[in-house]
């Protein structure tokens, strides 16, 4: 059976955000996507933020990825051996205190194993939803706090960490969760090397497609029409839903 999109307009007016949604697809079909942009050698995948904005799709392949970083995360291609990999982070770029540190890390991360041959990032596709792996909200730190007490709304401690911050490139804070149908949510643009392409005020939320829908599903019983967020709207001079 179909999946379908959940109806996230309620969600996005009670926050105010008017930034586009952008989903994370692996597809085996481009044209529900078009129109496509393709990244160049060393391109980072966020330098596409405006084409997002203007309605266009990246359209990720093994042989047109950008960084080295996409192409290891989202297809499995290692473009350089790993004791140099290693050195470049540690020494180059400082990000672990230590080799064994970064190469521990590089152990425990597993790569996105994709289906098709396409991953496709870009404005979402009601259609596509059969397709979707994930979904990144672009907000600012209230809209933030807010969609974070909503990924927290039904968890119990049992269940999986509900919002998760974990190390790691741009483009892997698009599908860092170990298990999709967990509902998930990780805090995400916090990587130094792509910030340069997003205003200061804007971090991402990516989440899984069961919290997704969580977050839509958010009632009048919730915070969402609550006094904590009417007093924060009227602190920064939003009028009143």
């Amino acid at each position: 059976m179909k999946e379908i999109q959940p109806d996230y307009s309620n969600l996005t007016k009670r926050i105010d955000l008017d930034t586009p949604l952008i989903g994370l697809y692996d597809a085996p079909d481009l044209k529900p996507y078009e129109p496509l942009v393709k990244p160049k050698q060393g391109d980072c995948v966020f330098s596409f933020y405006k084409n997002w904005k203007e309605g266009e799709t990246l359209h990720i392949t093994k042989e047109h990825y950008g960084c080295g970083g996409a192409g290891r995360w989202m297809c499995r291609i290692e473009t350089r051996p790993r004791e140099d990999f290693i050195k470049f982070l540690v020494d180059d770029e400082g990000l672990k205190a230590s080799y064994e540190l970064m190469e521990k890390w590089i152990d425990s991360s597993r790569p996105y194993q994709a289906t098709y041959p396409h991953i496709l990032i870009g404005p979402l596709k009601k259609d596509q939803w059969d397709y979707a792996k994930s979904v990144t909200f672009f907000v600012n730190p209230d809209q933030l706090s807010t969609l974070m007490i909503g990924a927290q709304y039904k968890s119990s401690p049992e269940d999986a960490t509900p919002v998760i911050a974990p190390f790691g490139s741009g483009c892997m804070k698009l599908l860092p969760f170990k298990n999709l149908n967990n509902p998930q949510a990780a805090i995400g643009a916090t990587d130094i090397a792509m910030r340069k392409y997003l205003s200061p005020d804007i971090l991402t939320l990516t989440v899984t497609k069961p919290m997704f829908k969580q977050l839509c599903e958010l009632d009048e019983r919730s915070f969402l029409y609550k006094g904590f967020l009417q007093n924060l709207r009227k602190a920064r001079g939003l009028p009143e839903l």
